[in-house]
C-alpha cells in the first residue's frame, strides 16, 4: 500500500493535471481502504463487543487534558442483561420508529430541517439510533459534511450486516452518560448504584433524559427541565416497541 502511494505522488511529472489526477486517485485508494476496514470491522461485531470507539478515545483525551485523574468507566453487558424500561426509554426518547426504519428516519430529518431554518440555527438533529452508533464507533465529533456523508455510508453498512438487536446492544453499551461514563452498566452504577437488569421504569427514563446532553445533566441532575424531560419519556415509552 506504501509502495503504492509513493508511486502515486513520484515527481517523475510535475504538470498540475498530473498532479491533480494522482491526489484524486490517492483519495480513492484511501477512501476504498478506510471504508473496506469499516466493513471488516463491523462484520466483526457480529460476533466481537468492542470495547472502546473512536468518539471514547476522543472524549477520553480531551477530558484527560484537563483532569488527568478521569478515568474510563465501561463494563460490557449482554442484551438480556439490560432492563426492558430502559431499552424502551431509549427508543421512546431517541429514535420511535427504529425497528422500522432502514437507518434513516426521514420524516424526523425532515421535521428536523425545518425546525434548524425556523430558528436560524441548530437546534435537532434527526439522527436515529443507527446514525449515532455509526458516529460513536468510527468518526470524530466534527459536524462537517464530509463526516455526515461518511455516517450515512456507515450507517447502511451497520444497518445491512448487523440485526436490529446487535445494533441496539452495542448502542447501549457504548453511549456516553457523562464525564468518562459509556454505556448501560456503568451508568446505572454511577447513577443509582444497582445494574443495568434492575433498573426501574423512571430511572430509565431519567438516563434515556440525559443522554442529549450527558455531561452537562452529570452536573445538574436535579434540573427542572431534565425531571420534565423524564415524565415525557415515562409516559411514551409504554409504546415503545423493541427488538427481542
Amino acid at each position: 500500500m506504501l509502495a503504492v502511494c509513493r508511486n502515486i505522488l513520484s515527481f517523475d511529472d510535475l504538470s498540475w493535471k498530473t498532479w491533480l489526477k494522482k491526489l484524486l486517485l490517492l483519495g480513492l485508494i484511501w477512501f476504498c481502504v478506510w471504508h473496506l476496514w469499516v466493513v471488516l470491522r463491523i462484520v466483526s461485531y457480529t460476533w466481537y463487543n468492542p470495547s472502546s470507539t473512536s468518539f471514547m478515545e476522543e472524549q477520553l483525551a480531551m477530558l484527560q487534558l484537563e483532569n488527568s485523574n478521569v478515568k474510563k468507566r465501561h463494563t460490557w453487558v449482554p442484551y438480556t442483561s439490560i432492563s426492558k424500561p430502559l431499552k424502551r426509554a431509549l427508543i421512546a426518547a431517541e429514535d420511535a420508529k427504529f425497528l422500522d426504519h432502514d437507518g434513516f428516519d426521514w420524516d424526523g430529518i425532515e421535521t428536523a430541517w425545518e425546525k434548524n431554518l425556523k430558528k436560524g440555527k441548530i437546534v435537532a438533529g434527526g439522527s436515529t439510533i443507527s446514525q449515532q452508533l455509526a458516529k460513536n464507533l468510527f468518526l470524530s465529533s466534527d459536524k462537517t459534511p464530509w463526516r455526515k456523508l461518511d455516517e450515512a455510508l456507515i450507517t447502511v453498512m451497520l444497518e445491512t450486516i448487523l440485526d436490529k438487536q446487535r445494533i441496539y446492544e452495542i448502542y447501549l453499551n457504548v453511549i456516553e452518560w457523562g464525564e468518562g461514563i459509556y454505556g448501560a452498566e456503568a451508568a446505572a452504577k454511577y447513577y443509582f448504584g444497582v445494574s443495568a437488569k434492575r433498573l426501574s421504569a423512571y430511572q430509565s427514563a431519567y438516563l434515556a433524559a440525559m443522554v442529549t446532553n450527558p455531561r452537562y445533566y452529570q452536573a445538574h441532575r436535579r434540573s427542572a427541565h431534565l425531571s420534565h424531560k423524564a415524565g415525557v419519556i415515562l409516559r411514551r415509552m409504554r409504546q415503545s416497541d423493541i427488538p427481542d
